[in-house]
């Protein structure tokens, strides 16, 4: 029986609904010192002077770290990206541990380490400090005018990095005759990623190193990044990752874990703590970039693209972070969304006074999707075009190969998942039954497309380790760098390696969810939907090689030659006939004991992956607008995909409403807002940061079209962020097809409409009375 493509349960789910699961705070040491960090309350200043008398007075507190402490430490790049041995295409390095310049409010200045919690933020709020205010700018495309503020000297105008593409001749494309031109301007939001467990880490060390346990979803990278802010050799770092309680790219970069092991330096190796709270959590962690997106399409009378221009504003915030790799794939998924010979595309990720934005599930795709989907709605719309057969004329063709990435449209998939989505959610009936009325309560129906990359080559290294083990019981241990972080996928690798080996159930896969630097074998992490696709490389190359190890054993046992055994269900089986000639254990037992060849049968391999691959799918959404109240029910919502093979049905499905649900919030309510006089940000809580909750669900849908990635072991492809990608735009042109009004900015709450559906004069008196 098939191992994969079935629906099993988690492989963790009975620890976590016990409780018995354990996170980086059940694994803190008793005694662990606490540590609380003092962060600016201005957006732009140099710090003068820190007072911390009034802290060090304060029992328990044991010492006071400031910004002019970590001045002689070198500044380190956060972002969860790969090494990469060529320097101009290594990440930016302009973070200190602690900082003396100032670039946003919240910005770390000093660090109070004490007994305890209490004293420790106490300690805080002794604290005084001292500035020469400057200037600030929040808003990217006003940064980069002359005489704005300048966050960073080396980025006087504060682009930290401008790519373009171009393709065939835009400004002669455009004097053709008789061309359609559909403009817009369009606008996302920052929002944060609120996984429900917050960033926390602690550190002590041990026989002259140091050890941080700390939530994240990179620990390998961790590990080279707490070298480089200490300025000591990495192999002197060891990262241990837990449990975490999501991440959504969040916990995609170095967080605190540089100053939590700084600290337990500083303490002479004592365990030291750093818990964020929630609203640290906003505006100290990372967010998504928020973007301006400007889109010019000409079109001929038949709807054919003639030419297209884009361009990208992202707004970086106070630090580079992952920087332009999120806005360089948002400017690069418009030459191959919906592919045109005369392209002129340009993005900008620019400083600002405001949280640093770093990865959030979907990387740049989410805001490229809304300004792309939107604008070719509007151009249907224009052209007096069905919206989905329009889309059919002028989405990427099968057979469509990507120049950069080399990636391959192998399928009709973009027609498949919305053939099965507009039968699912039975578009054309209310279609044609909606988007006539005049009334205060209006319905509409809209969808968006998607497309989305697995993994991240050839942008930097794509790499894959495991070890196996054979038990002595017949059970296969399993060790990899590509971590679990809630989407459940050391159930999906415990499937692939139980098929792989020849094992009778993915029960007898026990798969090491706990990461260790000094143990586990090096892996990138929980990014870029590429864990199951890349696993599933090293896996293979993995279990064939502990295969033939087992099988070896077993001829020299059997006197069978290998080429006649096979590893079947957890026996080794003769292929003539399937005879069983001995059980996993029974021959683990025999090597393990044999006083004369005594083998622990292991195998360990890296893979290097230099494949990517595409997935597609979209978003069907069912809306009911009241008008005068400016409200938007959404009665229903199907999102399809074409993600390859499935592993585990169950698993793909929940990874589809999560992806849903985070794409309503974003779509509907979410936005982080900061006070345009002095930069502080006005509701980095869960109270006033409208996150979407169950009230503000439909019945969630998923479906997929399964079409075998050929370039995958697996036939897999990428799944974890792509249902977050299209749901915004479809929700928009929903909302589009009920009022006839076009939004452009996101989210679409009651506050926009209000102004939106005011200039489209639908807001009546009357209603109001």
């Amino acid at each position: 029986m098939n191992k994969v493509g079935q629906s099993v349960a988690r492989v963790d789910a009975f620890d976590k609904v016990t409780g018995r699961t354990k996170y980086y705070e059940d694994r803190m040491p008793p005694g662990t010192l606490y540590a609380r960090i003092f962060h600016a309350e201005v957006a732009h200043a140099i710090v003068k002077r820190v007072d911390t008398s009034a802290a060090l007075a304060i029992p328990g507190v044991l010492k006071v770290l400031t910004c002019f402490d970590a001045e002689p430490l070198p500044c380190f790049p956060t972002a969860g990206h790969p090494w990469s041995m060529d320097p101009s295409h290594q990440d930016t390095r302009d973070r200190h541990l602690l900082n003396t310049h100032v670039r946003y409010w919240g910005d770390d200045v000093a660090l109070v380490i004490a007994e305890d919690e209490v004293s420790a933020m106490q300690g805080v709020r002794a604290i005084k400090a001292e500035y020469e205010e400057l200037p600030f700018v929040l808003d990217p495309v006003e940064a980069m005018k002359e005489g704005a503020p300048v966050l960073h000297e080396e980025f006087p105008d504060n682009i930290l990095k401008h790519t373009d593409r171009v393709q065939g001749d835009y400004e002669t494309a455009i004097k053709k005759e008789g061309l359609i031109r559909v403009e817009g301007w369009y606008e996302t939001p920052m929002v944060q990623h609120c996984h429900i467990e917050n960033h926390g880490c602690f550190a002590y060390m041990e026989n002259g190193r140091i050890t941080v346990v700390t939530s994240t979803q990179i620990p390998h990278i961790i590990r080279r990044a707490v070298g480089q802010a200490l300025d000591i050799p990495w192999a002197d770092v060891r990262i241990i990752k837990p449990y975490i309680g999501g991440g959504f790219g969040n916990k995609q970069d170095v967080l605190y874990e540089p100053l939590c092991a700084w600290a337990s330096k500083e303490m002479h190796g004592r365990c030291v703590r750093i818990d964020c709270t929630r609203e640290e959590t906003f505006v100290s962690n990372r967010v998504r970039h928020p973007m301006k997106i400007h889109i010019i399409t000409w079109l001929n009378p038949d709807g054919t693209l003639e030419a297209r221009k884009v361009e990208v504003f992202s707004g970086q915030g106070a630090y580079a972070s992952h920087g332009h790799s999120v806005t360089a794939k948002a400017m690069n998924s418009f030459a191959q969304h919906y592919p045109c010979e005369n392209l002129q595309l340009d993005s900008y990720t620019v400083y600002t006074n405001k949280p640093s934005a770093g990865a959030m599930r979907g990387y740049g795709m989410p805001q490229a999707s809304f300004a792309d989907e939107a604008n070719i709605e509007d151009c249907a719309k224009v052209l007096g075009l069905d919206p989905v057969e329009y889309r059919r004329k002028v989405l990427m063709p099968v057979g469509f190969t990507d120049a950069f990435s080399g990636n391959v449209n192998y399928f009709d998939s973009y027609n498949q998942c919305m053939n099965r989505a507009m039968e699912i959610i039975d578009f054309k009936k209310k279609q044609a039954e909606y988007g006539h009325d005049t009334g205060n309560l209006r319905r509409g129906i809209g969808m968006a497309t998607f497309w989305y990359n697995t993994a991240v080559y050839p942008i930097s290294l794509e790499t894959s380790s495991n070890r196996m083990l054979l038990n002595l019981d017949g059970t296969v241990t399993f060790q990899c760098g590509e971590t679990e972080i809630g989407q459940g996928g050391d159930t999906a690798y415990a499937q692939m390696v139980a098929e792989a080996v020849g094992l009778s159930s993915y029960r007898d896969v026990h798969v090491e969810s706990v990461q260790d630097t000094d143990l586990t074998p090096t892996g990138l992490g929980a990014y870029a939907s590429r864990q199951t696709y890349v696993a599933g490389f090293s896996i293979k190359q993995t279990a064939g090689m502990l295969r033939d190890r087992i099988l070896n054993h077993a001829s020299r046992l059997t006197r069978q030659a290998v080429s006649n055994l096979d590893i079947v269900d957890g026996d080794v089986v003769r292929k003539g006939d399937g005879g069983i000639l001995m059980s996993l254990k029974e021959l683990a037992m025999t090597v393990q004991y044999d006083p004369v060849n005594s083998d622990h049968i292991t195998a360990e391999s890296t893979f290097t992956i230099r494949n990517n691959a595409y997935s597609f799918g979209c978003t069907f959404a069912e809306v009911e607008v009241d008008v005068a109240l400016c409200k938007v029910k959404i009665l229903n919502m199907v999102n399809v995909h074409d993600c390859g093979n499935l592993i585990n049905p169950a698993l793909a499905e929940a990874q589809v409403h999560g992806g849903m649900s985070m794409a309503i919030g974003f779509g509907m309510s979410e936005q982080l807002l900061f006070d345009e006089k002095n930069g502080k940000p006005l509701n980095n809580n869960l109270l006033d940061y409208k996150l979407s909750t169950f009230m503000d669900h439909p019945r969630l849908q998923g479906d997929f079209i399964e079409n075998a990635e050929p370039t995958s072991p697996y036939g897999t492809k990428s799944l974890g962020e792509p249902p977050t990608c299209s749901g915004a735009p479809a929700l928009r042109n929903a909302i589009l097809h009920a009022t006839g009004v076009a939004i452009d900015t996101i989210p679409l709450n009651p506050h926009r409409l209000f102004k939106e559906f005011t200039d489209a004069g639908l807001i009546h008196d009357s209603w109001r009375d």
